[in-house]
């Protein structure tokens, strides 16, 4: 039985998640903006599954520090929520800005509005041989609100809120995304994934070391436990479950969201399968986009999830094969353009800088990357094309919550 890696997060005295002040100074800028909204997102392995990211919005300035672990199921702490979870939530605020953005501009009032989400996805084959694929399936959305308005005209709105956001791109447009390698500090070819024709961004290296918090937070954690994993039964996907060698299996991971009086976004979030923790996130759009920029935005997170989601599957594939990889980190670039004007969200292919430390070959590192892209849930989501189901109930008076 494989022994359990430190608790990096456990140690660290900050909070998991929070504004960070001082970017530019150790490094990180944003992606030259395209038109949409550039985002540049360095992720670092820690200590076993655990994971830190720092996210920069090129479009609204802001910079955010979130950090990953994952459950008994991949012998983790949890410490903090698994990379689906991030990016579920950031579908969520997405979907929940989108709502509001257009209830607004078409002059619908819109109360007491609640998204429930839900998301499933697969993994099948063997890692030893190669065959072991990521996949994903259709999303299921259910939109629970108040309005006076007709019922048609409140569908009509969901439905172009949802189509308006850029996670409609990145579900139904197949984007196969890019990449460089670099071994050791040398960088050689990739070999099945597609190629990046761009110079490599500068390896982040130690800088996450000297990351400095900014401002306040908002009295307590943007991203909190709710519920443990071990005090939730019943459910499939037990301790070690997803580091098996030979694996069919598929993930569900469901989500509910509302707007908080103040404006924030709260959203508590179940990995219902394997067993994981329930946690809660804290969203909010910058100044000039919806909101004030007391948390992360929808983007931040999607771009979050995705970095967390690849940079996992190396860890399980280095344990799988039981290799050593000593340390390895992404620079990502995403961008995204959400729908104006009744015109469809969209989404760029994602680039990302791929840095492994290892005294493995090199033909072992480009293993990996390709291991990782082909078992990365979310890079197959943007491989893909899916719809997604979306529900709508309307109430004409709003229905107190309970305390």
């Amino acid at each position: 039985m494989r022994a359990q890696a430190p608790d990096t997060l456990g140690s660290d005295p900050r909070p998991s998640s929070f504004p960070v002040a001082n970017a530019s100074l150790i490094g990180l800028t944003a992606p030259e903006s395209r038109g949409g909204i550039p985002v540049r997102t360095w992720v670092r392995s820690l200590a076993g599954m655990q994971k830190e990211a720092l996210v920069v919005n090129g479009a609204t300035g802001l910079t955010w520090r979130l950090v990953s672990d994952e459950g008994p199921y991949l012998a983790g702490h949890d410490r903090a929520p698994c990379p689906l979870c991030h990016f579920i939530t950031g579908m969520t605020a997405s979907y929940l800005s989108q709502v509001k953005s257009l209830s607004q501009s078409r002059a619908v009032p819109l109360e007491d509005v609640r998204l429930i989400l839900e998301t499933w996805y697969t993994m099948e084959g063997s890692a030893l041989q190669g065959t072991m694929t990521g996949g994903a399936l259709d999303p299921r959305l259910a939109v629970e609100l108040a309005s006076a308005a007709a019922d048609a005209e409140i569908q009509d709105l969901v439905g172009h809120a949802v189509v308006a956001s850029p996670v409609h791109g990145l579900l139904t447009d197949p984007l196969d995304s890019l990449f460089t390698l670099h071994h050791n500090g040398e960088e050689v070819p990739v070999g099945r994934v597609q190629p990046l024709p761009a110079p490599p961004q500068p390896d982040p290296g130690d800088s996450f070391d000297h990351v400095e918090m900014a401002g306040a937070l908002l009295g307590h954690e943007l991203v909190s436990l709710l519920t443990p994993a071990d005090s939730i039964q019943g459910r499939p996907g037990g301790a070690g479950s997803s580091l098996q060698e030979t694996q069919s299996r598929t993930l569900h991971v469901r989500a509910e969201g509302v707007e908080r009086p103040d404006g924030v976004t709260e959203i508590a979030e179940d990995l219902i399968s394997p067993i994981g923790s329930r946690f809660g996130f804290l969203s909010d759009e910058a100044p000039g986009f919806g909101g004030a920029g007391r948390a992360p935005d929808a983007v931040t997170f999607l771009s979050a999830g995705i970095g967390f989601c690849f940079m996992t599957q190396f860890g399980r594939y280095a344990s799988i094969t039981r290799k050593r990889l000593d340390d390895y980190r992404i620079v990502q670039d995403t961008h995204f353009y959400p729908g104006e004007n009744g015109a469809p969200g969209r989404m760029d292919p994602v680039e990302t800088h791929v840095y492994l430390d290892t005294p493995e070959s090199g033909e072992f590192a480009r293993r990996t990357l390709d291991m990782g892209e082909q078992t990365c849930f979310l890079h197959a989501t943007c491989r893909g094309r899916f719809g997604i189901g979306v529900d709508v109930s309307t109430r004409s008076q709003v229905t107190p919550r309970e305390p």
